[in-house]
């Protein structure tokens, strides 16, 4: 069985809450997280149109991208949409999870997604996300207690990169020392010079690790005063987390380049409205999936081409082009979003044993994505 619980510790995992934006409301907004899950709708929107639908087909969970209470209320009443949405998903029994900002700037997130169905290859993040703070400790130890003092260390978080544990680098040499009086030394005699071989040992660790490992090393150490320091490290900025992201497409024009994007995306009333030379070349792209204009000024500084997003304001856009910057292309928030679901999908399948709308099995866990349009705009004339 698959628990919501499950299924919200994946989404975590993949989409750190940790990593959203202090003004958002990110995780589970409505479930018991013992329930079993074995349907899962996906959309961009909670609307209460989809809340029906989730309710019809029969689903155990609604998973969205944007949140259905982002800013605060002061009432769930079925009078209003927000109301009814909730009203029904409570009803049908559906829990409604939303993976937002975090998903933003994550790997198989919302930008990477849209570079991808836009044709980006070689990508990287217009600004990558700033990492956890680093420290490196190293710590000289008695070739015979080494291993007792790696081990303490990494029990206590030294040594944990990415997905592995237990990392470390070890130096052999010689040290040297004389204990003077008041000394208890382990090894050597107070008043002479004793040298011992010896390990040089290094391992990284969380910043806010840095007491409790250096406390078990001290701990785990045979001697009175072990010789270690602490560095901090700098972030280098490079990684495959960030906002936005930046790529390489085959050359082609402006104007060609816009009609791919619009085939790519889903149709809306929006359409994709271009900013610059039609037959301008085009190379290098920048992408950001929602509205993008607080990117514009680190767009402007990259080799970018055209820099596709939502939502542009005038005065901002006008700016920007009036610069001689990259064209700009603006397509609709909910169709730049949408490239997502199915990326989503793919990833939810793999981790649950789910085949799509279609799936069957003993307990697969089926998904869909929802096709009903929820981009505000209806009509242009």
């Amino acid at each position: 069985m698959v628990s919501l619980s499950d299924v919200v510790d994946l989404l975590h995992t993949w989409y750190p809450p940790g990593t959203a934006e202090s003004w958002d409301a990110v995780g589970l907004v409505a479930g018991r997280p013992e329930a079993e899950v074995r349907r899962i709708l996906l959309a961009v929107d909670p609307a209460p149109e989809v809340a029906a639908e989730a309710a019809a087909w029969d689903a155990d969970l609604l998973l969205t991208h944007h949140p259905l209470f982002l800013k605060p209320v002061h009432s769930v009443a079925a009078t209003t949409p927000k109301g009814r949405t909730l009203a029904t998903l409570t009803d049908a029994r559906c829990a409604l999870l939303a993976a937002h900002t975090n998903a933003d700037l994550a790997v198989d997130g919302v930008s990477e997604a849209m570079a991808t169905a836009l044709g980006l290859t070689d990508q990287a993040p217009i600004v990558p996300a700033v990492g956890d703070p680093l420290d490196k400790l190293t710590v000289f130890v008695p070739t015979d207690a080494a291993a007792v003092v790696r081990a303490a260390m990494a029990e206590a978080g030294g040594g944990r990169i990415g997905d592995y544990d237990f990392a470390s680098f070890s130096t052999p040499g010689q040290g040297r020392f004389r204990p003077l009086e008041g000394a208890h030394p382990m090894i050597g005699t107070v008043g002479e010079i004793a040298t011992i071989d010896e390990v040089r040992i290094e391992v990284v660790l969380r910043r806010e690790l840095r007491s409790r490992v250096v406390g078990a090393m001290r701990t785990a150490h045979p001697y009175e005063e072990p010789a270690f320091d602490v560095v901090e490290m700098a972030d280098t900025g490079v990684g495959a987390t960030g906002s936005g992201r930046i790529g390489t497409v085959a050359r082609t024009s402006l104007g060609e380049y816009a009609d791919l994007v619009a085939e790519a995306l889903p149709d809306t009333a929006h359409g994709v409205r271009v900013a610059g030379d039609p037959s301008r070349p085009v190379r290098r792209v920048a992408v950001c999936g929602g509205a993008g204009d607080f990117l514009l000024e680190q767009v402007a500084r990259t080799d970018a081409d055209v820099y596709v997003t939502s939502d542009l304001r005038h005065h901002p856009a006008a700016e920007f082009v009036e610069r001689g910057g990259p064209a700009l292309l603006d397509v609709a928030h909910w169709a730049a979003e949408s490239t997502w679901l199915p990326v989503l999908q793919r990833r939810l399948d793999a981790a649950l044993g789910g085949a799509g709308a279609g799936g069957s099995g003993s307990g697969a866990v089926v998904t869909r994505v929802s096709e009903l349009p929820t981009d505000p705009w209806t009509m242009r004339l």
